[in-house]
């Protein structure tokens, strides 16, 4: 109950932090702690059911000294780099001109949207399939048939990990294609009006207005899908079967941190790799914020 003495400015103070109190509990039992402890038991020594010892930098000099780590962490930039250009790149073609589209617009728009909603596990098993050799799989039959060589696919060190972002690429542009088509229907129109008036061409009114405008847009996409790329894990994990391979050639420093916390139990070392994974989502997000968050 609310004391009856209070003003009705103080009632309202309590019962918006009574209201806040319950996200809070949440945000700082739920996401605050374990981050806190993840750091704490970056500079230890536990095997899940032991005692935690103190071991100091130990973990980040073995880390920084792991020959695996940094062909794991060029593999996850490989996963952002690549992902995230050609993405958002088909992302905003098929938004733009999905945008003139008036006859059959939404059914369009829910066609690209369904591989977005579709369990990431099941569509990589379909795509595992896809690159099978013949006669089982889709894409090699197909090169067989017009006459050219079969292709090892996810049996490759040089073809595996783009043949996983493949289908990484294919369901999370339907995401990036509605926030894009909302960001070119939130342009006014009157801007369209007056290039038309000046005579501007399509070329020139998508660079000098269309793109700047939808600079908030690009700047949301460009960090949340920056994030996802860097956390790419179950498409690796369903498509090579857990291995990351052939020769650790596809995986992601995500499926390196399980690994090393449950088939190796070494929770200390995991948590290490948990925080330079954190430190370079942080770094990114920032950068990306600091150099495309500007007013046009």
């Amino acid at each position: 109950m609310v004391p009856a003495r209070l003003s009705l400015s103080a009632r309202r103070a309590l019962w918006a932090w009574a209201f806040l109190a319950v996200p809070i509990v949440f945000y700082v039992t739920i996401r605050l702690y374990p981050a806190v402890d993840a750091f704490v038991m970056s500079f230890t020594n536990w095997n899940i059911v032991g005692t935690r010892a103190f071991n100091g930098l130990d973990n980040y000099l073995r880390l920084f000294g792991d020959p695996r780590f940094w062909t794991v962490l060029r593999n996850t930039f490989v996963y952002l780099g690549a992902g995230l250009v050609v993405s958002m790149g088909l992302a905003f073609a098929v938004a733009y001109h999905l945008d003139k589209v008036r006859f059959g617009h939404g059914f369009l728009r829910a066609l690209y949207f369904v591989p977005h909603i579709t369990t990431a596990v099941a569509m990589a098993w379909v795509w595992r399939w896809f690159y099978q050799p013949v006669p089982v799989g889709l894409f090699n039959d197909l090169l067989v048939a017009v006459g050219l060589p079969q292709q090892p696919f996810l049996r490759s060190t040089g073809q595996a990990l783009f043949a996983i972002l493949a289908p990484a690429v294919w369901a999370g542009i339907g995401f990036q294609i509605v926030i894009f088509l909302a960001g070119l229907k939130a342009i006014p129109a009157h801007y369209y009006e007056a290039a038309a008036l000046d005579g501007a061409g399509p070329w020139r009114v998508l660079f000098e207005i269309t793109l700047p405008l939808l600079r908030p847009t690009v700047v949301f996409l460009t960090v949340t899908s920056s994030i996802a790329y860097l956390r790419i894990f179950d498409y690796v994990y369903a498509m090579t079967l857990g291995t990351g391979g052939p020769l650790d050639s596809t995986k992601p420093i995500v499926l390196m941190i399980f690994e090393t916390a449950f088939k190796n139990f070494e929770m200390g070392y995991a948590a290490a790799q948990t925080v330079v994974l954190f430190l370079i989502l942080l770094a990114i997000s920032l950068l990306q914020l600091r150099l495309m968050d500007r007013r046009p």
